[in-house]
């Protein structure tokens, strides 16, 4: 009757990798919560310019040195603040790339394979 399946033993593997695929899920809905969680920074103008973000790139804190703040330096100053948003959200992805590697290591996954909310 289950000989085109390979028998018990086929069915008992399928129940593993189920059961292997739903602690997976878990572990990634877990890491997606951490994610929300830990903060990075990034910075420009030699650190007269913070900016605090998640490891998900949602940006959270901006510290601006008050000795750059003059009218004839407002474009340094913008192209500060976007400077300094670029490196925390580069330093999320990177984070959030090293998460994620951490939890898909020894599974045998392709290198750089993305799983959803990621």
């Amino acid at each position: 009757m289950l000989k085109g399946m390979g028998g018990l033993g086929a069915l008992g593997d399928m129940g593993k990798m189920m059961k292997a695929a739903q602690e997976m899920q878990q572990k990634m809905a877990a890491l997606q919560q951490e994610l929300e969680t830990i903060v990075v920074e990034g910075e420009s103008g030699a650190g007269m310019v913070k900016a605090r973000a998640t490891a998900k790139g949602v940006l959270t804190g901006l510290e601006i040195d008050p000795s750059i703040f003059s009218a004839e330096d407002k474009e340094v100053v913008e192209d500060l603040i976007l400077a300094a948003i670029k490196d925390v959200q580069a330093r999320a992805e990177e984070r959030s790339r090293a998460e994620m590697a951490k939890l898909t290591e020894g599974l045998g996954l392709p290198p750089g394979m993305n799983f959803p909310g990621m």
